[in-house]
């Protein structure tokens, strides 16, 4: 089955797991977000009497319900088997300062009858042939390890009753697991547990604790870590991560949003608390890299992945960062992220790992290296934090020149340096709002002189001289007046009457808002900007009020994206059009998912999120329209 829909998430600081909504973990990251994912499969069951094993996450006897603690990122699973009127919850967090997984198991017996409950684990881990797969069964559990990690399931006040190291996917569902070896070679083992009895209306728990750690040099080192985990209190730490994403909700609670006095007003706040909750998920907490979504596509099936972190979607979350009162994630961003992963030219590549080192990447995308400069003086504009301006100005400056090279490349249709990918990273050339990205770096630029002053001139030992920064800023200006001539010139069809995506398919695309918000290029009153609006919504508006990216756009049905609504909104905001604002946000809302975690797109005809949920870039939007909604 392919694991498209990360339906939930779960974690702290170094871990981060995902489910389906049938609590089925999905994917297990550590000590990172975005690198290292460990199991294929990870399948719970009971044998309830004398049946076979009955899957918790698939059975077709099985109903579910699924909530989070409220205000937390404690995630719980309601399930219901009905053939034997049997209720589990499932309860799953991480510790704040454990770097466990915790399943807790409630069994509750519904039936008129007594029920005789054993149950089952059946784990799988990611193997290939420079990776291979061991298992060890101890006392309460079971170590599956490679040469470089280990992944521990242990209970810690039962012990094993039935085991399986090799072939268990033969037997598994029999519930008939056995096995002479306590160790062996397959990537694939179960392990079993004995509930015992539980009469009617009686209910029982059970505890599993998932351990993942590199694998020491000395086996009794983990043998000892076992044990320390064994003797953890479970409830304690289920109230402290209660209590901490709790405390941790109320301190970014930027917005102040007042008590709800509506159903709307309920799930906005749904939305923007679970918008609170998603990004420290999706950041590193030691150099402040942000990736984009949990990932999704493994396999290249249908997208080139997304746990990765690219500038421009970090640019965007930073600001909501900045409202959320994180101004310490985003100064890390900046200060740590970006000024390890600048390359020596200046310029910023497509996307990185959250650790700054260097993704996969297709292509060359100058918005990326704008974006910083924009995201470093937008932290400035939220904080008025004089000494990170003044400590981020070399790593601007650097950018500032690749910028400019760009620009007068353009100019001179030399060819060298001026094509480059859109911010959909589909089509290369030049791009209407990749100019504008450049345009507002620069405005960023002068705007961080103008906030330094005479401070820039003593900066690093002397070497910034005001004859130089005089020159610069001459040299800027010059840059953007002529730049923006440019765009007016070269992105403007006369035909069509309104400013277009590139000179060269002349489509419309919902990016081009970015010349009026973020970017500031034009005004939203301006006659050949209503225009453009007048022809998107034309083209790109579909008859549920959701909006595509482009003409023609068929990346996975070319369904409306989130963020291209949350632009619209910003848009009619900044034009003083209230009621066609909050038409367009309503489709945000309307088509959150289960858990109010915002899609990248959303399915046209269930108004249901059709591709990557809890994507950060869709959340940031969703608190900067917020923002700008309720302070008017």
């Amino acid at each position: 089955m392919e694991k498209y829909f990360n339906e939930a998430l779960i974690g702290n600081k170094e871990i981060l797991v995902t489910y389906t909504k049938h609590g089925e973990i999905q994917r297990m990251y550590y000590p990172a977000k975005d690198n290292r994912q460990y199991i294929s499969f990870y399948h719970t069951g009971v044998k309830v009497n004398d049946s076979d094993l009955v899957y918790l996450h698939d059975d077709i006897n099985n109903s579910y319900n699924q909530y989070y603690d409220v205000n937390t990122n404690i995630l719980n699973t309601e399930i219901n088997n009905t053939y034997f009127n049997l209720k589990i919850l499932q309860t799953d967090f991480v510790p704040i300062k454990e770097n466990v997984v915790v399943r807790r198991y409630t069994f509750i017996n519904e039936n008129n009858i007594d029920l005789d409950l054993k149950f089952y684990i059946h784990s799988e881990l990611l193997s290939n042939s420079n990776n291979h797969v061991g298992c060890k069964l101890t006392d309460y559990g079971m170590i599956q390890y490679a040469h470089d990690f280990m992944l521990s399931t242990i209970c810690p006040d039962k012990k094993v009753v039935a085991h399986q190291i090799n072939g268990s996917k033969n037997t598994i569902k029999s519930t008939n697991i056995s096995d002479k070896d306590y160790i062996g070679m397959s990537n694939d083992s179960s392990v079993a547990y004995e509930i015992g009895g539980i009469k009617p209306n009686e209910k029982k728990t059970i505890d599993i604790c998932i351990v993942l750690q590199e694998q020491p040099s000395n086996m009794y080192d983990f043998e000892k870590e076992i044990e320390r985990v064994r003797r953890i209190d479970l409830h304690s730490e289920y109230t402290k991560t209660k209590s901490y994403w709790r405390k941790y909700l109320k301190a970014h609670d930027g917005l102040d949003f007042k008590e709800p006095s509506n159903s709307y007003e309920e799930k906005l706040q749904q939305i923007y608390y679970r918008s609170i909750l998603l990004f420290p998920l999706l950041t590193n907490p030691e150099t402040g890299g942000i990736i984009a979504s949990p990932e999704i596509d493994e396999g290249f099936t249908r997208c080139g992945r997304y746990a990765y972190c690219w500038p421009r979607d970090a640019a965007f979350i930073t600001r909501a960062m900045d409202i959320l009162k994180m101004e310490k994630e985003t100064e890390k961003f900046y200060k740590i992220f970006c000024k390890t992963t600048q390359g020596k030219n200046g310029m910023w590549e497509q996307r990185y790992y959250s650790d700054g080192r260097l993704a996969p990447t297709w292509g060359y995308q100058v918005d990326e290296t704008a974006s910083v400069i924009y995201g470093v003086f937008t932290h400035y504009q939220y904080t008025n934090n004089f000494k990170f301006l003044k400590e981020n100005l070399p790593m601007c400056e650097k950018a500032l020149d690749f910028l400019k090279r760009y620009v007068k490349d353009l100019l001179e249709e030399t060819n060298k340096y001026h094509i480059s990918y859109d911010l959909w990273e589909e089509c290369e050339g030049v791009h209407f709002y990749s100019l504008c990205s450049i345009y507002s770096a620069f405005e960023s630029m002068l705007s961080i002189y103008k906030v330094l002053g005479k401070d820039v001139s003593n900066f690093e030992n002397n070497r910034l001289k005001d004859e130089k920064i005089s020159k610069s800023k001459v040299e800027i200006e010059k840059l953007r007046t002529e730049l923006k001539q440019y765009i007016q010139e070269k992105m403007y069809d006369d035909e069509k009457k309104c400013y277009v995506r590139n000179p060269n398919d002349r489509l419309m695309d919902i990016s081009i808002l970015g010349s009026v918000v973020p970017f500031n290029v034009f005004t939203p009153n301006e006659k050949k900007i209503e225009n453009t609006i007048e022809r998107i919504n034309m083209c790109l508006r579909t008859y549920t009020g959701g909006y595509r990216r482009y003409e023609f756009d068929n990346y996975n049905g070319g369904n409306p994206w989130s963020i291209a609504n949350a632009w619209m909104t910003l848009y009619y905001l900044e034009k003083g059009e209230n009621i066609k604002a909050k038409e367009t946000f309503d489709f945000v809302v309307k088509t959150a998912g289960l858990h109010h975690f915002l899609g990248e797109q959303v399915n046209n005809e269930t108004l249901e999120p059709n591709w990557v949920l809890g994507l950060g870039w869709s959340h940031a939007m969703f608190i900067i329209v917020l923002e700008k909604m309720l302070k008017g």
